[in-house]
């Protein structure tokens, strides 16, 4: 839920990029820091494992403008892949107010594409959200290696296994070479604003 600091006149929202284990999450998030300003954007946080890039999360601020009056920061977290971190999942979940979907184009991930957001709505459920409701960008990532000879899911195959009962936009990027990502955040930033912009005026009458 985001956090307004009437004191700074500020909203801070919480965007999540979820995922399956090395489809993206994390090389989403380094790209966009390595390439926008620092007066954009702050300190990332980091931890890798051998097992998952990210055991925990990456945490990068972004001051986007201002609504009514309130400056806008939106804080991007990345949740680990594996299923043995789902307890970090739903601490990560936490609060969210909008949420990426980076799902890994390589046809061996299929299955653990469609059984991660299968438990990104399990868990957005536990957090009294609807995976139909909550702000919802899908990227399927790695569509550069379409010029190698790994086999890779189509679109058509990734919008019927991910988006066919949610109907949200989706981006084809590659993170590695920054294609899509900008294109990705604009987006859910776009419509986690106006989420969070809507129940900023009810509460303020």
């Amino acid at each position: 839920m985001a956090f307004i600091d009437l004191s700074k006149n500020e909203i801070q929202a919480k965007i999540v990029y979820y995922g399956p284990g090395r489809g993206g999450k994390t090389t989403n998030l380094l790209h966009l820091h390595e390439s926008m300003g620092r007066q954009v954007c702050g300190k990332m946080v980091t931890i890798d494992t051998k097992g998952d890039r990210t055991l925990f999360f990456d945490f990068l601020p972004l001051s986007i403008g201002k609504v009514l009056n309130l400056t806008i920061r939106i804080q991007l977290y990345t949740v680990p892949g594996q299923v043995m971190y789902n307890t970090t999942r739903k601490l990560v979940l936490r609060g969210v107010d909008g949420v990426v979907f980076v799902a890994d184009s390589l046809r061996v991930q299929r299955q653990k594409n469609i059984e991660s957001i299968q438990n990104l709505a399990e868990n957005l459920i536990d957090e009294g959200l609807n995976i139909q409701q909550v702000p919802l960008v899908l990227q399927y990532n790695k569509r550069d290696l379409q010029e190698s000879n790994i086999p890779l899911l189509s679109i058509q195959e990734m919008e019927s296994d991910l988006n066919g009962n949610i109907g949200v936009p989706y981006f084809e990027a590659s993170a590695m070479k920054g294609k899509g990502v900008y294109e990705t955040l604009r987006e859910i930033s776009k419509r986690t604003i106006r989420c969070v912009v809507q129940k900023v005026r009810g509460d303020l009458g």
